[in-house]
């Protein structure tokens, strides 16, 4: 969820830098619950939906996902392991992770995540961010099978990253204030195999990149939004973000009566595939319907 070396156009969010590269992922999941984050809650559904299809279309039992602007692993998290969004914030409001070291905080996520790992399907992960702290909790606690401290934005892949990349399936990007930069994007594919990997990401409402669309064309893939309606990513921090908002919502053609008027920043899922594996996501395995998240869930 990181921001690559870019600023948002015009100020169109609010950064919180000093969430992004701690030791440890406490100030970052108490960020977000206290900013009512959602997006992560609709965006993985999609994405598991989604995994599920390609993986039935290549006979796959087992696959290797890139989740690029990666920070702690949230979205592997909630992919492969019987967890919702509610019970990560609801952990991190326990009174024993405020004194907690570091270490501490690393050992009891290490034990908790893999007691809740689903045994199907075998995911491999690969964590990607410019946050150097961040990448190593993801591995430290196994979220992340392998993590790189790259910005693609700036150079191309490091031959290993690029190796994992030509084995890569699935690249997922979960509510970047980035949406998958062009020139990252464009390198991240170039070092993939020739049958290219499925693209899924939930970027914020009048954030999408044209950019991005014509490199995912330009690689030999469609283009779509899935048919879900729009979702919360979060509260907005001030009036002023929210001006911000509504005007880049309506610029990008959104009506925002009702959505973003109601006080939240709202998101979408863009997918990109080979044209060769367009079934229709409506017959895909799971629902796609955005269901509200329940606060209430159990630690």
């Amino acid at each position: 969820m990181t921001a690559l070396s870019e600023t948002p156009r015009s100020g169109f969010v609010t950064i919180f830098d000093d969430t992004y590269d701690q030791p440890d992922c406490r100030a970052y999941f108490r960020m977000m619950d206290r900013l009512g984050y959602r997006n992560q809650h609709h965006a993985v559904a999609a994405f598991r939906a989604g995994l599920a299809e390609m993986m039935r279309l290549r006979g796959l039992d087992q696959a290797r996902i890139v989740d690029f602007a990666s920070s702690y692993g949230i979205v592997s998290a909630l992919l492969a392991h019987d967890l919702s969004l509610a019970q990560v914030f609801a952990r991190y409001r326990q009174p024993e992770f405020d004194s907690a070291s570091a270490d501490e905080v690393i050992g009891w996520d290490r034990d908790w995540l893999a007691w809740l790992r689903r045994p199907a399907p075998v995911l491999h992960v690969t964590g990607l961010d410019v946050m150097p702290n961040a990448v190593a909790y993801g591995r430290a606690v196994g979220l992340f099978q392998a993590g790189y401290v790259e910005n693609l934005e700036q150079a191309s892949p490091s031959p290993a990253l690029a190796s994992d990349l030509a084995r890569c399936d699935m690249i997922v990007e979960c509510g970047s204030v980035a949406q998958l930069m062009p020139r990252a994007l464009d390198r991240m594919l170039a070092a993939c195999g020739p049958i290219k990997p499925w693209v899924m990401t939930s970027p914020i409402r009048g954030n999408e990149r044209p950019e991005a669309a014509e490199v995912l064309r330009a690689h030999g893939l469609v283009v779509e939004r899935l048919p879900i309606s729009p979702f919360i990513h979060r509260r907005f921090e001030s009036p002023e973000e929210q001006a911000r908002a509504i005007a880049n919502a309506q610029a990008a053609g959104h009506d925002t009566e009702g959505v973003e008027t109601t006080g939240h920043f709202h998101a979408q899922i863009l997918l990109a595939r080979p044209e060769v594996e367009c079934t229709n996501p409506a017959d895909w395995p799971l629902p796609l319907g955005a269901q509200p998240m329940a606060d209430s869930d159990p630690a």
